[in-house]
């Protein structure tokens, strides 16, 4: 008996699908979640959401947001998320030196708390999703040294 899945981002539904488990980065830490589990409300850290059926897994990045758990679905509403097949290595490289760069201009200017958090979140994400697609894409390696 499988358990619903819904992954959903602000900008659109990234995952929807039966599946046998569910793993996410609660608060409290990694959660398994499997079909019947007891009703839970968490919020998620950024981290690596992995949904596997009949032993094919497929694996999300996650930066923050909320999963409530009932016995048949689990919906994860997250900030922000996408499938580590469709990450953009190169985009994602591009934006960790602009916010690598822009966090050591706004030290060096004594800038406000919400530039400095702003940027520190974009560097966060920008280094989950190039060390998942480091660690979890099919087939090849952020696509550097190919020709």
């Amino acid at each position: 008996m499988p358990i619903r899945c819904e992954i959903v981002s602000q900008d659109r539904k990234v995952f929807e699908g039966d599946v046998d488990i569910v793993t996410l980065p609660g608060a409290e830490g990694e959660m398994g979640i499997l079909p019947r589990h007891a009703p839970l409300l968490t919020t998620l850290k950024y981290g690596i959401v992995k949904v596997r059926t009949n032993n094919k897994e497929e694996i999300f990045t996650v930066a923050g947001g909320v999963a409530e758990i009932q016995p048949e679905i689990v919906t994860i509403l997250a900030d922000a998320a996408e499938n580590v097949q469709e990450i953009d290595v190169n985009r994602a490289e591009t934006a960790r030196k602009r916010a690598e760069e822009a966090l050591a201009q706004t030290k060096q200017d004594g800038g406000d708390l919400d530039s400095y958090l702003a940027l520190e979140a974009a560097l966060r994400r920008s280094n989950l999703r190039l060390d998942a697609a480091k660690r979890f894409r099919s087939g090849r390696r952020s696509g550097q040294g190919e020709e």
